[in-house]
């Protein structure tokens, strides 16, 4: 992806709507296509995640995943096919965003977030997102972001429900105020989710990632919005930092 200070004829047509918008413009293109984001997950979440802000532009994606494409992947996980089971999943997920935009610059990480890679592999990012489906990982990411001062966003979804918040860490509520580690249920066997209940709630994800990128709206810092998809209730959930929180108080 070409790192000029103006925009090609080609990246403004491919552009256009974007450039339309007053609250993004060349300018903010051109921010785009020179941010980094990483996406921790590259499956049901990570999946509208990675082809929204693909899409959009922005300059450089790091996929992590140690998975491998599963049959039962692909009710939901639109990033991998038929012919990718088998795979590593960052590996299926660069074909199909390539296919998409070959002058994106991926980053892939075929295996898994830990505390001892974390600091070398964030430091990299200006955003990162948490896609994952566990709670070991999203407390980690936590920790690990907190630990770098980055900011990004958590997602969780389970049948037809799912929820999302954006942390500034040392500024607003993080995941540890609202979710004690200890007591943090087994594994099960999962039930769900609804294929289309990661997609609105990534695609929620990438829109804020776009947006603290370009400065531009209000996140969903010191809130969680939940979607219950069977109602198709919609909720804003207005959230204070824990004053005995045991990351950031």
């Amino acid at each position: 992806m070409p790192l000029n200070d103006t925009l090609t004829d080609r990246q403004r047509e491919r552009y256009a709507r974007h450039i339309s918008l007053q609250e993004i413009g060349e300018k903010g293109q051109l921010k785009l296509l020179k941010a980094k984001v990483l996406v921790i997950g590259a499956g049901g979440l990570g999946s509208p995640v990675a082809f929204y802000l693909a899409a959009a532009g922005t300059g450089t994606i790091g996929l992590m995943d140690g998975d491998k494409v599963d049959l039962s992947n692909l009710q939901r996980q639109i990033l991998h096919t038929t012919n990718s089971i088998g795979v590593d999943k960052v590996a299926s997920a660069e074909e199909r965003l390539l296919d998409l935009d070959p002058d994106l610059n991926l980053i892939l990480y075929p295996f898994r977030l830990t505390t001892d890679n974390a600091p070398e592999i964030l430091a990299l990012y200006d955003f990162i997102i948490d896609a994952t489906d566990n709670f070991d990982s999203k407390f980690l990411i936590s920790r690990a972001c907190h630990n770098a001062a980055k900011p990004w966003s958590h997602a969780g979804i389970r049948e037809f429900y799912g929820q999302t918040m954006t942390v500034h860490p040392g500024a607003s509520t993080c995941y540890h105020c609202l979710f004690h580690e200890e007591g943090v249920p087994a594994a099960n066997i999962p039930k769900g989710p609804l294929g289309a209940v990661p997609g609105i709630i990534g695609s929620i994800q990438a829109t804020e990632a776009i947006k603290s990128i370009l400065t531009i709206g209000t996140p969903l810092i010191n809130t969680l919005l939940t979607c219950e998809t069977l109602t198709m209730t919609i909720r804003k959930i207005p959230l204070n930092r824990n004053p005995t929180c045991p990351l950031c108080s």
